[in-house]
Parts: structure tokens; C-alpha cells; sequence
């Protein structure tokens, strides 16, 4: 096996087209995202090799050598440290899964030599690898996965950097199917919003509506007490996946007024619910629901097959969870759990447990 940086568009995109395990993390537009926001990109490619060596030495390639696994690997920079991050990553074709240690191996040599050259003070994997095999409803933990991690050298994160649960829906059965397969009082609330007269619901690809959906976010800010993201984030990555046609921003009006959006991602045959805003004050009126369900029904309609919530919090083993209540309203329309492996760092350099300090003050005041 050989690692290779990987240029082109279409190869990245057609080897995760054919992988289950993914999010849009590890697209290839998430890439050029981050780098409009001016961070470096590395996009490496594990490959099996299936060159042979001559009897002089030389050696000659195959025609048949074959990606294996990819892993998207962005630079953060900081003042108390800069790292590599790698966001739910590496994805690796599922007939290579009993590989992993072998890939991870490879990829944790590479980011060591990539870390030493940009001067990166730890390396962080944001793994979407299973923490859990699906035996039953609630599955064993997969230690396996865990273990790997381990034994090169990684050490638990102090604070994640992208959801390491979700919540998923299987989308491919008929609409009358999926809403029988909703909690009683979600289904109802997609109903009545739909009698609402004064209830709107439509999509926009203008980038101009991001004014709007970033006014609403910073009203959900103030309440909340959160770090937002800033509007020019928010213009950045929807104009880079609307170069794509892979993305929308779904708007609900009430009485004429714009009270709630949220972005749709569309991509690689699935859907991810990604950023949401409702305005405090209009809590009470069903059109999130609406919305969310007209959301599903454009996944469907592009040829998605899951349609991914994003971040999952249990809202029954710790309601006090910043994330209890949008995990409540994401169950309400069916489906299933995700657990991922949790985020693991693995340390260059002393400067680490400055960071490590940071992040987990930060952790205990969000209560997470």
C-alpha cells in the first residue's frame, strides 16, 4: 500500500459514491470550502498497489492498482496550537475493512511527516468508523475500532470537533410509509402545518437569503449562548456546494414573515440536515416540522437514500444536554442511531496540553 495526493475531482467523488460510511466532510467541496476560508487541504489517497519489482530493480505499475481509502486532512491554526484535522475520516471501501489497522497505520506516517513539515503541534481524527456493532437495537461497543487507535499511540479528544453520533432515516420507502414510521405527534404537526394558511414553505439558492438565515441564527445565538459561525461561513460554503447543485436553503414564512430555514446537503445519494435557525418567539408554530419534512421529500426526489440528521445527543441518559431538545424533534420522524469512534489526537509536540486544558474547561461549561 502507497499513499498518493489526489487531484482529481472525479476520482475522489466516485470512490466515496461507492462507500456507505461517509458525510460530506470528507467531500471534495468541502475541501474547496475550507480553503476559501484560507486554511490548506491535503486530499490522499491509500492505494493497493499492485506493481510488481523486475529483476533489475525497476519496477513496473499495474494497470489494476486500486483506491482504497481517502481522508480529506485540513490544517488548523491557532494560537495555542495548530493542528491537522481529519473530519470523519479516513473513509475506506467496505471491502477493505478488515484492513483498517494496515490504512491507519499508513495515514498516521503521513500526517506525522505532514505534521513536522507545517509545524502542527498534534494530529486529530474525527473517525466515522463504528463505535458500535449493529447486534440488536442497542449493539456492543466496537472495541475493535477503538483499539486500533490506541495502540498507535492516540489518546481520547477533550472536545469534539464534529458530531460523533447522528441520527438517520432510510428515505427509499414511499412518503405514506415514512410518515406511518413518525412519532404520533410529529406526523400530526407535519399535517396541520400543512392546513396552516399562514404556513409557507419554499427553497432558495439565492446566496442573498444567507442574510436572512444568519440574522435568525444570531437571534438563536443570543438565547442560547453559543459561538456562531460567521456569514461570511455560511456564504462560503453554500455558494461552494451550489457550484454542484448540492445544496438548498429551505425557508418557512409565517403571516409573510420568515421565521425558521435551514440548509439541505445533497450529496453522494445522501441528505444531511445541516445548518437550522427558528426564531425563539415562533417556537409554538409547527413549521419546523414542515419545513423538515419538505427537506426529506427533496432528498428523495435527487435520489437519496439516508437521510442524515447530523448531530445525536441521548436525550433520555442526559436531558440536561445542550442537545436533548433537537434530538427529541430529530426522532420524532423515525429512524436510527449512529455511533461513531470518538474523535482521537494524537500528540507532536508540548504544546498539546495547552489545548487540551482549553478544550476541556470548554467542554464542562457547555455541558457536554
Amino acid at each position: 500500500m502507497e499513499i498518493k495526493e489526489i487531484t482529481n475531482k472525479q476520482e475522489w467523488e466516485d470512490f466515496l459514491l461507492g462507500c456507505q460510511e461517509k458525510t460530506f466532510l470528507q467531500s471534495w467541496n468541502w475541501g474547496e470550502f475550507q480553503m476559501s476560508l484560507g486554511k490548506k487541504i491535503w486530499r490522499l489517497g491509500i492505494i493497493a498497489s499492485q506493481s510488481r519489482i523486475n529483476a533489475d530493480n525497476t519496477r513496473i505499475n499495474a494497470d489494476n492498482d486500486e483506491l482504497i481509502a481517502v481522508a480529506l486532512v485540513i490544517k488548523t491554526t491557532a494560537k495555542r496550537a495548530s493542528f491537522l484535522l481529519v473530519p470523519h475520516g479516513p473513509i475506506v471501501n467496505l471491502k477493505f475493512k478488515n484492513q483498517n489497522s494496515k490504512l491507519l497505520s499508513i495515514l498516521l506516517e503521513r500526517l506525522k511527516e505532514l505534521a513536522k513539515t507545517e509545524k502542527a503541534d498534534f494530529i486529530r481524527i474525527s473517525p466515522i468508523w463504528p463505535a458500535r456493532h449493529s447486534l440488536g437495537a442497542g449493539g456492543e461497543r466496537n472495541i475493535e475500532n477503538e483499539k486500533l487507535f490506541k495502540d498507535l499511540g492516540f489518546k481520547l479528544r477533550p472536545l469534539h470537533t464534529h458530531p460523533e453520533s447522528s441520527w438517520k432515516l432510510n428515505i427509499e420507502a414511499p412518503e405514506e410509509k415514512l410518515l406511518d414510521g413518525m412519532r404520533k405527534t410529529t406526523r400530526y404537526l407535519i399535517l396541520k402545518a400543512q392546513k396552516d394558511k399562514d404556513i409557507e414553505i419554499f427553497q432558495s439558492f439565492d446566496v442573498k437569503d444567507i442574510d436572512t438565515f444568519n440574522t435568525m441564527h444570531l437571534a438563536v445565538v443570543k438565547k442560547q449562548k453559543f459561538i456562531p459561525f460567521s456569514l461570511e461561513y455560511f456564504q462560503k460554503e453554500f455558494l461552494l456546494f451550489l457550484s454542484d447543485n448540492q445544496i438548498a436553503l429551505f425557508i418557512a414564512k409565517y403571516r409573510g414573515k420568515i421565521i425558521a430555514a435551514s440548509y439541505g446537503i445533497f450529496w453522494s445519494g445522501m441528505a444531511f440536515y445541516h445548518h437550522a435557525a427558528l426564531l425563539p418567539e415562533y417556537k409554538k408554530i409547527p413549521a419546523s416540522y414542515l419545513l423538515q419534512w419538505h427537506a426529506i421529500q427533496e432528498a428523495k426526489k435527487r435520489g437519496c437514500k439516508v437521510y442524515d440528521f447530523w448531530g445525536y445527543a441521548d436525550p433520555v441518559k442526559n436531558p440536561k444536554h445542550p442537545y436533548a431538545g433537537p434530538t427529541l424533534f430529530k426522532m420524532g420522524f423515525g429512524g436510527y442511531k449512529e455511533e461513531y469512534v470518538k474523535t482521537q489526537d494524537f500528540v507532536i509536540s508540548q504544546k498539546y496540553w495547552l489545548n487540551y486544558i482549553i478544550e476541556s474547561v470548554r467542554r464542562i461549561k457547555r455541558g457536554l
